[in-house]
C-alpha cells in the first residue's frame, strides 16, 4: 500500500540525512574557502566571515631612507600602508602596542624631528627638514576595516614550492600499487574463504578478524627488520618502493579479506552450483562470475586503501626515506610549514591540494560504497 502523503518518520529520515551530508561536506567547504582568502583575513577571522569587511590590527613598516625623495626643501618618504588590500584606516600609531593612538589625518613628531601623517585611505608621509638617514624604515601600526579579498597566492605559493612535482609523483606511485596488489591478493583469498572447504578456513577466518585490530605502530618496526633481513638475503636496498608496496598491502590484507569474503559469501548459491554443473572450475567461476559480481565491494575496500595509503606520511618516511627524491607529498607539505606551522595560508591551500586526488577517487566510486560496506547483509535468494 503506497500513501500519498510522507509520514513523520520519513521526514526525520530525511532531515538525518541532509544533516549528516551537511556535516560531512562543511570541513571541506571550510577548508577550500580558507585556501582562497587572503592570508592577512585568515590570520584576524574565521571562514564563516569570508564575506562579510574583517576589522585587523597590521604592522606596517614604511620604506628605509633610500625611498626619501626631496620636495620644496624637505625630505619626503610617501606610501600607503594598505598596500593592495584596500580598505579604510580608522586608527593608527607609532608602535604594535598602540595601534589606535591617532586618528587619520593627525600627525606626528618622530624622534629625527620628522612629521608622520596617516589618512584614511592608508596614504602616509614621513616628512622630515633633514636628510634621512638608516635603511630601515619607520614601523606604523594600525586598524583597518578590510573588504573580503579572495586569491590564488596561497596555491601559487605551494605548486611554485622546489619538489612539489616529484613528490605528487611519488605519492602516486605509492597510493596505486599499494591499493592494487592488495585487491588482487585479497580477492582470491575471499573467494577460497567464502566458498571453497579445506581445513583449519574458520581459524584463519578468526585470524583476519583478530588482525583488524592490531595498530600499526605496533607492528611496524617488526616489519621493517623482517624486510630488511629478507632483502639483505637477495640484496635489496631497505628503502625501496617494492617494502613500501609490501608493508601497506601487509596493513591493507586483513580488512580487504574481510570485507571481500563477507560480501562473496552473501551471492547466490545457485549461481556457483550451476557454473560447476557446467563444468566450470573455481578459477574460471572466480573470475567470470564472483569477480564481476563483487566489484561493490573491491569499489569500497579501494577507496579506503587509496585514501589511506595516500595521506599516510609514517609507512612513507619508515620504509621509503626522506630524501628531496624520495618525499611523498604529506612529507614535503609538513617540510614547507616549517617546524612550528604558523602559516596558515599554506596549511589550508596544502590541505586542499592533498585531498583533491583521493576526493576524485571518492567521488568516482561512491556509488559502490553503500553497497560494499553492506556486504554480506541480505543473502541472495
Amino acid at each position: 500500500m503506497t500513501g500519498t502523503k510522507s509520514s513523520p518518520l520519513m521526514w526525520v529520515v530525511h532531515l538525518s540525512v541532509l544533516l549528516i551530508v551537511v556535516l560531512w561536506t562543511l570541513p571541506t567547504a571550510g577548508l577550500l574557502i580558507s585556501s582562497l582568502r587572503d592570508k592577512n583575513q585568515l590570520a584576524s577571522s574565521g571562514w564563516w566571515t569570508a564575506l562579510s569587511t574583517s576589522t585587523q590590527n597590521v604592522v606596517f613598516r614604511a620604506p628605509g631612507s633610500d625611498a626619501q625623495v626631496e620636495k620644496d626643501g624637505k625630505f619626503v618618504i610617501s606610501g600607503n600602508v594598505l598596500e593592495a588590500r584596500g580598505g579604510q584606516v580608522s586608527a593608527w600609531g607609532t608602535t604594535p602596542t598602540k595601534p589606535s593612538e591617532f586618528q587619520p589625518g593627525q600627525s606626528t613628531t618622530l624622534r629625527e624631528g620628522s612629521t608622520l601623517t596617516v589618512q584614511a585611505d592608508g596614504a602616509f608621509e614621513i616628512v622630515s627638514p633633514t636628510k634621512l638617514e638608516g635603511n630601515r624604515g619607520q614601523r606604523i601600526a594600525f586598524v583597518a576595516s578590510i573588504p573580503p579579498r579572495f586569491t590564488l597566492d596561497n596555491y601559487r605559493e605551494v605548486l611554485s614550492a622546489q619538489g612539489i612535482g616529484t613528490s605528487f609523483i611519488n605519492s602516486l606511485t605509492v597510493a596505486i600499487p599499494s591499493t592494487v596488489i592488495p585487491i588482487l591478493v585479497a580477492a582470491f583469498a575471499a573467494y577460497a574463504l567464502a566458498w571453497m572447504k579445506f581445513p583449519g578456513r574458520a581459524l584463519i577466518i578468526a585470524m583476519v578478524v583478530g588482525l583488524l585490530v592490531v595498530p600499526l605502530q605496533m607492528s611496524l618496526i617488526p616489519l621493517l627488520k623482517m624486510y630488511n633481513g629478507v632483502g639483505n638475503i637477495f640484496g635489496v636496498p631497505s628503502k625501496t618502493y617494492l617494502g613500501i608496496w609490501l608493508a601497506h598491502t601487509g596493513f591493507g590484507l586483513p580488512l580487504a579479506i574481510y570485507l571481500l569474503r563477507n560480501y562473496m559469501a552473501g551471492l547466490p548459491r545457485e549461481i556457483m552450483e550451476s557454473a560447476r554443473v557446467d563444468g566450470a572450475t573455481d578459477f574460471e567461476i572466480f573470475l567470470k562470475i564472483v569477480l564481476p559480481l563483487s566489484f561493490p565491494a573491491l569499489a569500497s575496500f579501494a577507496i579506503f586503501q587509496f585514501l589511506w595509503t595516500w595521506n599516510d606520511l609514517l609507512v612513507a618516511m619508515v620504509f621509503l626515506g626522506a630524501g628531496n627524491e624520495e618525499l611523498v607529498l604529506t612529507g614535503r607539505l609538513v617540510n614547507l610549514l616549517g617546524s612550528r606551522g604558523g602559516n596558515w595560508e599554506i596549511l589550508t591551500a596544502s590541505a586542499f591540494i592533498t585531498i583533491v586526488v583521493p576526493l576524485l577517487v571518492f567521488f568516482t566510486l561512491q556509488r559502490f560504497l553503500v553497497r560494499g560496506l553492506l556486504a554480506g547483509s541480505v543473502k541472495g535468494g
